[in-house]
């Protein structure tokens, strides 16, 4: 446009001063004048052209812009707690949400929590988060203490008849992890009947678990941590796990390894949102800006990379002092 814009004022300018020339001689008169008059009509078809290349780059630039997907934020929305969002999460499910310690003070981290911050932003609200065990934030959702749950889940038909959900935003896979050792031990899900084989409590892995491995000795935990920790002391030998998160892990213990894919139909996390909540319009637009304009994919590598820095990662629960709480 900026261009476009140059080339009329140039032709413009030379126009008016071929135009102001003059001569003593009327021949010369005559022919400035002429001169100035075929100058004028070239700079005028000039400032048309340019003026519709000008036209025709606005309505390009309005087209990419709406291809872009940039949606307009509802603000008829409410609250929990005026002027804050109160978001539930479980802080150990790297690299959605867990703990980067930095410089000795243990910070949430995960493009859950940054996808949380943006919503928040964008509705022009404080966030403000609370840290549950996983399988309690449904229930926190559900007795209004809350406006949303942040957390990896998967908006499944069972899940959807108590709570509403986003659009998606992160798509995903399910996995099965054991030790790298025993690859050859374990071909298939009929190798674990009567073993040890662990999800975390209340969620989708939990009935993946069941649906999977109907005959083994399923254990359900309360935090993925003490998922890897069982697997890799050999107390369990094998383990349901989101994709991401066990890819994650897999980078910090080479130890472990995905024996491979579990089918599993609605593959993709969404936020958890009560029943008939006006929030549901907000989050969704934030959603798809934040995918539209390639943030959603820079919290993701951001997250990944933090989880990456084993020596600084914390998953599970801290108190009030930033400690560790009891299992």
């Amino acid at each position: 446009m900026k261009k476009n814009l140059t080339v009329l004022m140039a032709a413009v300018l030379a126009a008016a001063s071929l135009a102001g020339c003059g001569s003593s001689k009327p021949a010369e008169t005559n022919a400035a004048a002429t001169t100035a008059a075929a100058t004028e009509a070239a700079a005028t078809e000039a400032a048309t052209t340019a003026a519709e290349e000008t036209t025709a780059a606005a309505e390009e630039s309005k087209a990419d812009s709406a291809s872009e997907g940039t949606a307009e934020i509802p603000t008829d929305f409410t609250t929990i707690t005026p002027g804050k969002l109160t978001v539930g999460t479980s802080p150990d499910f790297a690299p959605y949400e867990f703990y980067h310690v930095n410089n000795g003070t243990p910070e949430l981290a995960g493009f859950d929590m940054a996808l949380a911050q943006r919503i928040a932003d964008d509705l022009g609200l404080e966030l403000q988060v609370v840290t549950i065990d996983f399988d309690g934030i449904l229930m926190e959702l559900q007795n209004g203490n809350i406006d949303l749950g942040i957390s990896g889940f998967s908006p499944s038909p069972e899940r959807k008849e108590t709570f509403d959900f986003s659009d998606l935003y992160y798509t995903g896979g399910q996995a099965f992890v054991i030790r790298k050792a025993d690859v050859d031990k374990y071909k298939d899900f009929e190798a674990f009947k009567g073993l040890p084989v662990g999800a975390q409590n209340g969620s989708i892995q939990m009935g993946l678990a069941e649906k999977n491995t109907p005959d083994a000795n399923i254990i359900g935990l309360t935090k993925v941590t003490d998922i890897i920790s069982e697997l890799i002391s050999g107390k369990l030998e094998g383990a349901f796990i989101e994709t991401a998160v066990a890819e994650q892990y897999i980078k910090n213990y080479p130890e472990l390894q995905i024996a491979w894919d579990v089918p599993y139909e609605a593959e993709g996390s969404a936020i958890a949102l009560k029943k008939g909540s006006d929030l549901a319009p907000a989050v969704n637009a934030v959603i798809n800006n934040a995918l539209s304009d390639g943030s959603m994919a820079e919290y993701i590598a951001t997250a990944q990379d933090l989880a990456s820095d084993e020596a600084n990662v914390f998953e599970g629960q801290l108190d009030e002092n930033g400690k560790a709480t009891a299992n």
